[in-house]
């Protein structure tokens, strides 16, 4: 139990009896519970309703982002909001002492804004996509660049750089950390358990699309942010354009000159090999192929955004589930 500082929004469409057990979990830890629907069909706002929560439902005749809802969630503690806020997906499930754990942690560190922990996949054994997501939120633990999507926030800090972005379809947790920073804030990973996901990443459409919306995040935080001293995700940019367009399509032009060239696509399965004898973990080999592979999807995720932008134009959000 928390001394009542604490508020909840969470967000979610068509979670079901995810978002049932995501607000469970919430009961008794937050003062107030704001849920956030973005159009769901399957009786979720009934739900949480019934659960206690505040119902928040997004019109969804506007382009619809996570960003978007977070910050809706926020407006609607606006006047009789506590100190901090529990931001969480509605396909997650809170771990009991997480909350008390960071609110302790940001009440001791005034000039921290956002404590995290350790987020894990339910199911990591239902297939090598959740396995690699549960890797994948392992972060280190100390003083970090950025968060997820579950975190604990000061209400403060959040509304000194103006919440997230709106229009950010994937990315928006490290860009607002990001402004963050540069505002004189930290962001930090507790050695503490957090939440437990389920992604339910079960086909390889599903991870490839994620992979692409990665890509899509990684080159227009560089867009945004890149310039800057951090070089906001301009090395991930470059690596999934170099690895995931430059290189394929240099060794489809050189092939035109001498099919000798095909060799130089053994580079990737080096590539692969080199990740795997680098890791020492048990899952190496997994990690290294869809890491290679990972970048023709995050490639062309990149190359979407710079598209369109060059025609002025904004991608909805990309969804794999």
């Amino acid at each position: 139990m928390t001394d009542r500082r604490v508020d909840a929004v969470v967000i979610g469409r068509n979670e079901g009896q995810r978002l049932i057990d995501c607000l469970r979990s919430m009961q008794g830890a937050a003062r107030r519970v704001i849920y956030v629907d973005s159009g769901s069909t399957d009786g979720s706002i009934a739900a949480a309703q019934r659960l206690g929560a505040e119902v928040v439902a997004l019109d969804m005749s506007l382009p619809f982002t996570a960003a978007r809802a977070r910050n809706a969630g926020l407006a609607a503690l606006a006047g009789d909001g506590a100190d901090f806020v529990q931001l969480v997906d509605g396909d997650c499930q809170i771990d009991p002492d997480w909350i008390a754990t960071a609110q302790a942690f940001l009440e001791d560190h005034p000039k921290a804004a956002i404590a995290c922990g350790r987020r894990r996949e339910r199911h990591p054994e239902a297939s090598v996509y959740n396995r690699l997501c549960d890797r994948e939120w392992n972060t280190p633990v100390g003083e970090a660049t950025a968060c997820g999507g579950d975190a604990l926030v000061r209400r403060q800090a959040l509304a000194e750089v103006g919440g997230f972005r709106d229009d950010l379809i994937a990315g928006e947790e490290p860009e607002m950390c990001l402004r963050l920073r540069r505002a004189g804030w930290s962001i930090w990973r507790l050695d503490a358990e957090m939440t437990l996901h389920d992604a339910q990443i079960l086909r390889l459409g599903q991870w490839w699309q994620r992979s692409r919306r990665a890509g899509h995040a990684f080159a227009e935080g560089a867009h945004l942010h890149g310039a800057g001293p951090e070089g906001h995700w301009v090395r991930e940019t470059r690596r999934a354009l170099l690895w995931g367009a430059g290189l394929p399509l240099a060794i489809l032009l050189l092939m035109l000159i001498t099919p000798w060239a095909g060799l130089l696509a053994l580079i990737y399965p080096a590539q692969v090999l080199r990740l795997a004898l680098r890791d020492q973990g048990p899952t190496r080999w997994e990690t290294g192929l869809f890491t290679v592979l990972g970048k023709f999807a995050e490639a062309q995720g990149a190359l979407e955004f710079h598209l369109r932008r060059l025609r002025g134009q904004r991608r909805g959000i990309m969804e794999y589930k």
